[in-house]
């Protein structure tokens, strides 16, 4: 049987659109956060036309930090979908409004492109990312909503950091009113060293509640979320760009 004769699986998803950039002048590639299919690239040709198929085939319009049901194709020649339709369900215009909402956003979306490999469902840190996008809505909870997704993000693929134990020896934690962090063993530990970083008693208690989903203390939300990206940038080994609107 030729190839071409193959029929191609069809996908049909909810997801949301994490990175974009023109193909042509009528057409997008886009990188999307889908619930059950993981992380995908696809092409979507006409997106961009003003005539009533292309209207009817991509409603809305397909942009940055926006959710909606997308219909594509597989090609077994290539990890690229051709995106046939696009139904703009969560324009999430809010995320556009405000400077600050905007840039934790960009923030959000940069760091489920980096955590979650491509074809490996997680849908888990899709609803985080859902959530987060209708949280920030009211700006007052940007920096819990933040914290959040971070939190969910990085137990959900794996790197969830250790809190209770010791992480090179696996004994009891001391109380202590400074912690040990040691970003690249992934967690709390006993002694310091040049590969630690201080972290106070109150950020400790913050992220223990949190992991807990116990109601968590609002002062000291911004040290969890610069500790946390922190962390992640160490667990990446780079600094991703939209990682200056949480460290400053």
């Amino acid at each position: 049987m030729k190839l071409s004769c193959i029929p191609m699986p069809r996908i049909k998803d909810q997801a949301i659109c994490l990175r974009l950039l023109d193909w042509s002048e009528t057409s997008q590639i886009v990188q999307l956060l889908t619930r059950e299919h993981g992380k995908v690239s696809g092409l979507a040709k006409g997106s961009k036309r003003f005539a009533p198929s292309s209207i009817a085939r991509f409603s809305g319009g397909i942009e940055l930090m926006t959710g909606g049901e997308l219909l594509a194709n597989h090609k077994p020649t290539t990890d690229l979908l051709n995106i046939t339709e696009w139904d703009l369900q969560q324009p999430w215009w809010h995320a556009r409004k405000h400077l600050r909402t905007w840039q934790l956003g960009m923030y959000a979306v940069d760091l489920a492109a980096n955590l979650i490999a491509d074809h490996d469902p997680h849908p888990a840190s899709f609803d985080a990312l859902f959530e987060f996008f209708n949280t920030v809505k009211d700006t007052e909870q940007l920096d819990a909503a933040l914290l959040k997704l971070q939190w969910l993000l990085l137990t959900d693929v794996g790197y969830r950091p250790q809190l209770d134990h010791d992480v090179h020896t696996g004994q009891p934690l001391t109380d202590q009113a400074t912690y040990q962090f040691d970003a690249l063993a992934g967690g709390l530990c006993n002694t310091s060293s040049s590969s630690t970083w201080g972290v106070r008693k109150q950020t400790i208690t913050l992220l223990r509640d949190l992991a807990d989903f116990k109601p968590f203390a609002l002062d000291g939300i911004d040290r969890a979320n610069r500790l946390l990206c922190s962390y992640i940038r160490a667990t990446l080994d780079k600094q991703l760009p939209t990682m200056q609107y949480v460290l400053g």
